[in-house]
């Protein structure tokens, strides 16, 4: 009964794996035994050869390096010529010794290849190379097109069924993008209802947001709402050492597109391929990565060739990097902003993360979507699971509101340093430092709400900490808030001169802090009436007052405006230590009490602090903080 479905192998691979078998028996042949087919020489010693040659027996001696081979003289009992070989040393007489007795002698030839060498050398190269390319078939599947995977796209497709899709359901706080790209979905499930009235749909849309606002998992969605193929890359993988391989991948991407439309292509960090060609980021013409820039945009303005329908989503956090080719219509027509969320998209995204563990009665979404402003999607998860984890590691079956508050803080301040044990001295210093970042926070607007003083060591460095979290969303502060909050960072300095008369090196993050806002203030936010509404700073900065506090270059500009700025900052720093000092020398009494009470429990927080803090008096501001604070 003949055998179904057996494998069939092609000619060609079949007489490539003969010639290997070939090679292989002549190798060990070779190898093995190189004198298989030569008779063997009898060996004797060197004393017996000098012998022979002085008893007049040798007639003639081939003398070699490693060798010595000579014949003896036919006798009546040795009819027939013998021939010997010896092992020589080095001996300076032999020539001599062997012309004084007749010997004929002379230098032995350099030994030639036998016929197997021969054959080896002529047939291992070509059976090597046949190795080699069958090599690279068998691992790419066969066919001309695939012989080198080097140009394989490395994409991931994602097939998701129902069990396992992503939808718009799983994603949150980023609302105006759902709806953006929500018209990609009709137009992947319906896109007769477009074309039929002349309408052309986008070819790619680029995702721009900050790093963890969900912009890969957008597109996920939008490949999970339409129900189509998903093609996950990033932009990395395009680049490779050898030049027009990045270029092969891309059109190899495009190719298997074709193949599955309609379909969904995501190129994840796409700045890493397509930044702009004038930026100076290239060099020389022949750069692989300009030519893999150059063929995404060839590909991009001809993929949708007849009914093929592909759809190029890409995600950047950089979009001022990217060439303006790549953003003109036709290629990415749209650019859709995945923000971070609002209070309203926090609470939402806490959801859907609190879902998927289990949430103690006591837990409050809401007031954890309070305490997070600027938190990301990503950031949410993060502490959602780390909250789950400090459950797990207490042997508790639910997450409580204890758990998910410690999360906040091992976010914003790192882990506890239990293991760091300050001595009193120490202890005493941070203290008061950080109970005069928090009376100076108290009273000065802008700082949000002092929830917790703690004199734990967290973090890589910080030997304790205070705890300011916003009552609300704020998306911009004015001049006497960005004031406020440069008196707030001195607040600590402050303390330790007013008690201890002496500073420390414990300031130091806060002056650095204090000195760029000043700085902003100056050459980015034209708060200075003496430079006037300028902005010093270079262009492509972030203008954030709630960035990562980073000071950006200036702008080429005289000796004298830099001088002015300088005197500008030092003022705003000044005027803060000033007022933050006149704060803790009208509230000394409290600062006393407070760091007390500190230095007993190392950590206040909740109504206690609250009604410690609602003694605090502004004597700038002639009132004292209500209890309602």
């Amino acid at each position: 009964m003949p055998i179904k479905n057996r494998p069939t192998i092609p000619p060609s691979r079949r007489v490539g794996n003969i010639l290997l078998l070939v090679a292989t028996a002549f190798l060990i042949i070779n190898l093995l035994f190189p004198q298989l087919f030569a008779a063997p020489i009898p060996q004797v010693p060197y004393s017996i050869f000098i012998d022979q040659v002085e008893s007049g027996q040798v007639a003639r001696v081939s003398l070699g390096e490693r060798e010595i081979r000579y014949q003896i003289k036919a006798t009546e009992e040795q009819k027939q010529e013998q021939i010997l070989r010896t092992t020589p040393i080095f001996d300076l007489e032999l020539p001599k010794k062997l012309e004084t007795n007749g010997v004929e002698f002379a230098a032995a030839p350099p030994p030639s290849n036998g016929w197997i060498t021969s054959i080896l050398g002529w047939v291992i190269p070509p059976l090597i190379f046949v190795a080699i390319w069958q090599f690279f078939l068998n691992r790419s599947g066969g066919g001309p097109a695939g012989a080198l995977s080097i140009t394989k796209s490395k994409a991931k497709v994602y097939v998701e069924n129902d069990g396992t899709k992503v939808t718009f359901a799983d994603v949150a706080g980023v609302e105006e993008a759902k709806t953006e790209l929500a018209e990609i979905v009709d137009f992947l499930k319906s896109p007769q209802r477009f074309t039929n009235i002349g309408a052309r749909i986008p070819k790619g849309v680029l995702l721009v947001g900050p790093p963890g606002t969900g912009k890969t998992l957008m597109a996920k969605a939008v490949a999970g709402e339409a129900g189509v193929p998903f093609f996950s890359i990033s932009g990395s993988e395009f680049v490779e050492l050898f030049v027009g391989a990045g270029a092969a991948r891309v059109r190899d991407l495009f190719e298997q597109a074709k193949q599955k439309a309609p379909c969904i292509i995501f190129i994840d960090e796409l700045d890493a391929i397509g930044k702009s060609r004038s930026s100076g980021g290239f060099i020389g013409g022949n750069d692989e990565r300009e030519q893999t820039l150059n063929q995404l945009l060839t590909e991009m303005d001809g993929f949708t060739v007849g009914s093929a329908t592909v759809i190029v989503l890409a995600a950047t956090n950089r979009p001022e990097t990217l060439d303006p080719a790549l953003l003109r219509p036709g290629r990415f027509d749209r650019q859709v902003l995945v923000d971070r969320p609002d209070l309203l998209g926090r609470l939402k995204i806490l959801e859907i993360y609190g879902s998927k563990v289990k949430l103690g009665p006591d837990v409050d979404l809401k007031e954890i979507a309070t305490r997070t402003p600027g938190f990301a999607g990503a950031d949410l998860a993060n502490l959602v699971n780390e909250a789950a984890l400090l459950a797990a590691r207490n042997n508790q079956e639910q997450v409580t509101q204890k758990e998910l508050n410690e999360a906040i803080e091992r976010l914003v301040a790192g882990l506890e340093k239990k293991g760091r044990v300050l001595n009193e001295k120490e202890k005493k210093i941070v203290a008061y430092h950080e109970v005069g970042h928090a009376i100076v926070g108290t009273v000065l607007p802008g700082g949000g709400k002092v929830a917790k003083i703690s004199i734990v060591p967290r973090g890589m460095a910080a030997l304790g900490y205070t705890l300011q979290l916003p009552t609300e969303d704020r998306f911009l502060l004015d001049e006497s808030e960005l004031k406020a909050q440069i008196a707030t960072l001195l607040g600590g300095r402050s303390a330790e001169e007013i008690v201890f008369g002496n500073i420390t090196t414990g300031a130091a993050n806060d002056l650095q802090r204090a000195t760029d806002l000043a700085e902003r203030m100056v050459t980015t936010y034209g708060m200075s009436k003496v430079l006037g509404p300028l902005a010093y700073e270079k262009g492509q900065q972030s203008n954030n007052f709630l960035g990562d506090g980073m000071m950006n270059p200036r702008r080429l500009v005289s000796d004298e405006t830099a001088r002015a700025i300088d005197v500008e900052v030092k003022d705003l720093v000044e005027k803060g230590h000033e007022r933050a000092l006149s704060i803790l020398q009208n509230n000394r009494e409290l600062l006393e009490t407070i760091t007390q009470i500190i230095l007993e429990q190392e950590v206040i927080e909740g109504d206690e602090l609250t009604q410690l803090l609602s003694q605090v008096t502004d004597p700038n501001l002639a009132y004292a903080v209500s209890k309602e604070y």
